[in-house]
C-alpha cells in the first residue's frame, strides 16, 4: 500500500510501508528498476525513499522553494501602489485599526508610507517589478505573480511554520518532508530533500526542515556551503575502508535484529540513512564541485559577484552574495540528479528600520540567482518538471514602523492580511498576475490565497490529491493541508 494512501498503522501494514534497508543496495535498486516497489507493491528490502507513483499524471518532478525567511516587502517589490504614495503621512481609518494585530507598530500614532522604489513592466505580460529586482522581471513571462496571499499569523516563527508544515505547530512535518513521503526521490545517492542556507539564519531554524511525526528518513538534510557538505560525513582519519565496512555490517545487524523485536519505525529510518551516508560519502564532494561548469554558467549565476561595501544588515553572514548564488546553482545540480524537494534559505527580511538600504542589499543577493536558476533549468528542459517557489510567512505593512519613540519612519511592521509571491515551471501557467490588494496594499479585495491553498495546488501539480496524502498519528488522520485547502486551477499551465 502506498504512503500516498491513507493507512492505519496496525502491525501487518506498519510491516509493509516501512522499510528495515537491508538486502544491500543493489538489490533495492534492481527491485526499483523493474518497478515492483515504485507500483504500491512492498518488499522488506525497500528504500523508503525508493520514487513511488503520484495518483496522477502530472508535470511536476521536483520542488525548489526558495524561502525568504522575515517577510519582504511586497510593496516595494512586487505591487505597486501609487495611492499609498499620494497618501503618506495619513492615518488609516479607525475601522482597520481596530481590527489589525500588530508585532510592534503603535496604532494611535501610525501613518502610511510610501515607497522610493520605482516600477516597471516585464515581457509580453507587462508583469511589474521593482527597480532593484530586474532580474526577476526578465522571467516574467515564466513567471506567476500571486498578489493576494494571506497567512494566519503575524509573527515570525508561527508564521514560518504555517508557509512550511501548513498549520502553526511544533511538531508538524514539513512541505518537503510530506513529498518525500508520498512520491520517494529519483535520487539513490543524495537525500530526497535538502536544505540550503545563507544569510544569517531564520528564527524556526530546524523545526522547518523537521519530519515532525514521519520517520526521520523524510526530515530535511542540511548541506553546507564549505567545508563537509554534511556534518560528521567524512571518515576520521586513520579509519580504513575495510574496517568502516566491517562496522556498518556489525550495526545493521544489531539494527535488524532490535527492528525484528520492536518494529520501530526509526530503526528502519537510521538504517536506510548509514546507507546512504555511504554513498554520500561519494556523491556529495562530486555534487559541491562546480569545476565542470562552465564559466558562463558560474556568471549568470553571480558565483564571481563582490560583496558590497557598507551596506547588508540583517540579510548579511559572511559572503552572502556568492552563498546565495551558489546554493541556486548547487539546487539546479541536486535536481539533476534526482533530488525530489530543494529548500534554500536565505534570512533576514525583518525589516523594522533601514528599510531601503538593507532590502536593497538583499534584493541585490536573491536577483539574479534567481533569475539565473529559472533561465537554466529552462534552457536544460527542465523547467517544466521543476516547480521554482518564491515566498515567505507573510509581507510588510503599508504602515511606517513608529516604536522607540523614533521621530522618522524608516521600516515596516508585519503584515499577514496580503502579501506577494512567485511561482514558475512544474506545471505552473506563467506571465500573469493572480489577485489584487487594495489601492494602499493593507487587504485583499480579490481571490485570496491562503498557504492551505497554496500547498494543495502544489501537490496537485506534483499528481497528489491533497486530500489523500495522509498520515494517522495519535488517533486522527493528519494531512499538509490540514482541513482545509483548495486547488488553484487558474495556477494550472
Amino acid at each position: 500500500m502506498s504512503p500516498l494512501e491513507h493507512h492505519h498503522l496496525n502491525r501487518r501494514d506498519f510491516l509493509a510501508t516501512s522499510a528495515s534497508g537491508l538486502g544491500g543496495v543493489a538489490l533495492a535498486s534492481m527491485l526499483a528498476e523493474d518497478g515492483l516497489l515504485a507500483s504500491g507493491k512492498r518488499d522488506s528490502f525497500e528504500d523508503p525513499l525508493l520514487p513511488r507513483k503520484p495518483h496522477f499524471d502530472a508535470k511536476a518532478k521536483a520542488c525548489i522553494f526558495i524561502f525568504m525567511a522575515g517577510a519582504p516587502s511586497q510593496l516595494d517589490l512586487f505591487d505597486p501602489k501609487p495611492k499609498l504614495n499620494e497618501m503618506a503621512g495619513e492615518g488609516l481609518p479607525k475601522s482597520l485599526l481596530d481590527k489589525a494585530r500588530f508585532a510592534f507598530i503603535k496604532p494611535a500614532t501610525a501613518t502610511l508610507m510610501g515607497t522610493k522604489r520605482t516600477f516597471k513592466k516585464y515581457g509580453q505580460s507587462g508583469m511589474e517589478f521593482s527597480d532593484i529586482v530586474p532580474h526577476l522581471g526578465s522571467v516574467a513571462d515564466d513567471v506567476l505573480m500571486v498578489r493576494s496571499m494571506h497567512s494566519d499569523e503575524f509573527n515570525h516563527h508561527p508564521g514560518q511554520l504555517q508557509m512550511q508544515c501548513g498549520v502553526s505547530r511544533f511538531g508538524m512535518p514539513t512541505m518537503g518532508s510530506w513529498l518525500a513521503y508520498g512520491l520517494g526521490s529519483e535520487s539513490r545517492n543524495l537525500p530526497g530533500y535538502v536544505v540550503l542556507n545563507a544569510g544569517r539564519g531564520s528564527s524556526g531554524g530546524a523545526t522547518l526542515w523537521q519530519s515532525g511525526f514521519l520517520p526521520s528518513t523524510y526530515s530535511g538534510v542540511l548541506f553546507r556551503s564549505t567545508g563537509e557538505p554534511v556534518l560528521n560525513l567524512d571518515n576520521p582519519k586513520g579509519l580504513p575502508p575495510l574496517l568502516q565496512q566491517k562496522g556498518l555490517a556489525t550495526l545493521n545487524k544489531i539494527n535488524q535484529g532490535r527492528y525484528e523485536k520492536i518494529h520501530d519505525p526509526e530503526i528502519a529510518a537510521r538504517i536506510a540513512a548509514y546507507e546512504l551516508a555511504g554513498r554520500m560519502q561519494i556523491s556529495a564532494p562530486e555534487l559541491n564541485d562546480l569545476s565542470k561548469e562552465s564559466k558562463s554558467t558560474l556568471e549568470k549565476y553571480g558565483l564571481n559577484r563582490a560583496e558590497p561595501k557598507g551596506i547588508g544588515g540583517r540579510g548579511k553572514s559572511g559572503e552572502t552574495y556568492k552563498d546565495f548564488a551558489r546554493n541556486c546553482l548547487l539546487a539546479r545540480r541536486m535536481v539533476e540528479r534526482g533530488v525530489r524537494f530543494v529548500n534554500i534559505i536565505h534570512a533576514s527580511w525583518d525589516h523594522h528600520s533601514n528599510l531601503d538600504p538593507e532590502l536593497k542589499y538583499n534584493a541585490g543577493a536573491v536577483d539574479q540567482p534567481i533569475a539565473a536558476l529559472i533561465k537554466d533549468l529552462k534552457e536544460r528542459g527542465m523547467l517544466d518538471s521543476t516547480m521554482v517557489v518564491w515566498g515567505s510567512e507573510f509581507g510588510r505593512t503599508p504602515l511606517g514602523e513608529n516604536r522607540g519613540g523614533r521621530k522618522m519612519n524608516t521600516g515596516r511592521d508585519h503584515h499577514p492580511f496580503g502579501y506577494s509571491m512567485l511561482l514558475a515551471g512544474g506545471g505552473i501557467k506563467g506571465g500573469q498576475v493572480y489577485g489584487r490588494t487594495d489601492e494602499i496594499g493593507w487587504g485583499i479585495e480579490d481571490k485570496p490565497v491562503h498557504p492551505n491553498d497554496l500547498h494543495a495546488t502544489m501537490l496537485h501539480l506534483f499528481g497528489i490529491n491533497h486530500e489523500r496524502l495522509t498520515y494517522r498519528f495519535q488517533g486522527r488522520d493528519f494531512r499538509l493541508t490540514d482541513v482545509a485547502g483548495k486547488v488553484i486551477k487558474d495556477w494550472i499551465a
